[in-house]
């Protein structure tokens, strides 16, 4: 289908896994009066707290929301939860289910939030989480998907791979702090659409967690930059539509993908290999 509708959620989980999820099905039925084809959800979308939370996936939440993907005949993608690993350390990780209810790819958040924020917050996300190994990109009938997790979108070389991969739509959910969302956050998703001519699809966490204050604005990008869909300050569904044919003609106005030097610098092997 080359027009759709997809939706966004601005959530403010906390540490109430069961509340928050309400919140979620909630806010999934919103997206499903407004038509949306795929739903789409911010980073720890089902907990966030200072207790370890994981999962296996399948399992509790990934059952629950492939329920909603059979009730609503929708698309929806986790953003992230919190899965089991061997290590004892988690990973950060998405999963996309389609109408039927079957998680059809699972992607794991590649780089570790580890950074010290000068006049806020110090993270060190590899202590706690175990990173992924693997670039994730899907085709659909709602043409071909990318997958990135938050910190992911400071990384242009991933995002580059998913476009080169055929990625016309990379979702970037997020629980980005205050101090550097009101800086960064809105020019990094403009830059990663401009740059692959795809449309981004953020959908973030707003509110006080327990040792920082997330910085919401949600937001869908089309391929030119525009923000073509932005929440307001507070838990919420944006959505917009998705035009595929928008998207090529944009591509063929400025082909950049094409004109790459590949001759001088080459991804291919990475793209094989991933």
């Amino acid at each position: 289908m080359r027009k759709f509708i997809i939706a966004a959620l601005q959530l403010n989980s906390n540490d109430n896994k069961k509340q928050n999820l309400r919140n979620v099905i909630t806010l999934i039925e919103e997206a499903a009066e407004r038509k949306a084809k795929i739903v789409a959800m911010p980073e720890n979308m089902n907990y966030v707290g200072v207790e370890k939370e994981s999962e296996t996936i399948p399992g509790y939440t990934t059952n629950l929301l492939a329920e909603q993907a059979v009730k609503y005949n929708i698309y929806i993608h986790c953003g992230s939860i919190s899965e089991d690993s061997k290590t004892g350390r988690p990973y950060n990780t998405t999963v996309f289910i389609n109408p039927k209810g079957e998680i059809i790819c699972k992607y794991r958040k590649l780089h570790m939030f580890d950074v010290d924020i000068k006049e806020g917050p110090s993270f060190r996300e590899s202590d706690n989480k175990t990173p992924g190994s693997e670039i994730v990109t899907i085709e659909t009938e709602y043409g071909n998907l990318g997958f990135s997790i938050c910190y992911d979108i400071r990384f242009p070389e991933m995002y580059r791979i998913m476009a080169l991969n055929g990625a016309q739509i990379i979702f970037a959910p997020a629980c980005f702090l205050m101090n550097t969302g009101k800086d960064h956050w809105e020019p990094l998703l403009r830059a990663r659409a401009i740059e692959n001519t795809c449309y981004i699809v953020a959908p973030a966490q707003i509110g006080i967690k327990p040792s920082y204050q997330a910085y919401g604005k949600t937001l869908i990008v089309d391929p030119w930059g525009n923000v073509i869909a932005k929440a307001m300050d507070k838990p919420c569904v944006v959505t917009s539509e998705i035009d595929l044919d928008y998207l090529e003609n944009i591509r063929k106005q400025v082909p950049s993908l094409k004109n790459r030097r590949s001759d001088i610098y080459d991804l291919k092997k990475v793209i094989k290999n991933n």
